[in-house]
């Protein structure tokens, strides 16, 4: 009977992002009219045990569906010579996670960092957790993150990327959305 009760009690996960089943994308604006939708390719992350949150995004991993203005925005916006990645980080409570059967979703706001381009920045994220199976968690923007190139001293690059492709603007605020796969470990 006490193995039952043992084996009844919530077990403290660890999760691993699972890069073929997550996306992060952003919404470019340039001559003032014209958004275009880019992603990066390649997400690397965990929630641990304690609700600890960590996702990286490899620069490189760019993909705007043209390769130029991939490499570009890698060395004249990113530097990714020098940045190879922006980094989130939060904490998200891990009894809630751990509590969700497979079909439940909960609507939270997670509190956390992003480091960008060598600052950073506390953000809040409005998530829709879903569990989707035993071992398998979504976590999905409900509304895009507006991330501002200012904050991040982003801007001098914009201005050498505007300059180059002969344009009148280019956007500083960025609407970022993201799908998270995590599986169970």
């Amino acid at each position: 009977m006490l193995f039952a009760i043992l084996l009844s009690l919530p077990v403290q996960a660890e999760w691993t992002l699972n890069n073929d089943g997550s996306s992060l994308s952003f919404v470019s604006t340039k001559a003032i009219n014209t958004a275009e939708v880019h992603k990066f390719l390649t997400l690397e992350g965990s929630i641990d045990a304690a609700g600890k949150v960590q996702v990286s995004i490899a620069l490189a991993s760019l993909d705007t569906g043209i390769e130029l203005r991939d490499e570009r925005m890698g060395e004249m916006l990113f530097e990714t010579g020098k940045f190879e990645a922006a980094t989130m980080t939060a904490s998200v409570d891990a009894e809630m996670l751990n509590g969700l059967a497979p079909g439940d979703s909960k609507g939270v706001t997670v509190d956390g960092e992003l480091a960008l381009h060598g600052e950073a920045a506390e953000m809040s994220f409005d998530v829709l957790v879903v569990r989707t199976g035993e071992s398998q968690l979504m976590v999905i923007s409900e509304r895009p993150v507006v991330v501002n190139a200012q904050r991040f001293r982003l801007t001098q690059g914009l201005d050498k990327l505007r300059e180059i492709a002969g344009l009148p603007s280019i956007g500083t605020a960025v609407p970022v959305s993201f799908i998270l796969s995590f599986d169970l470990q």
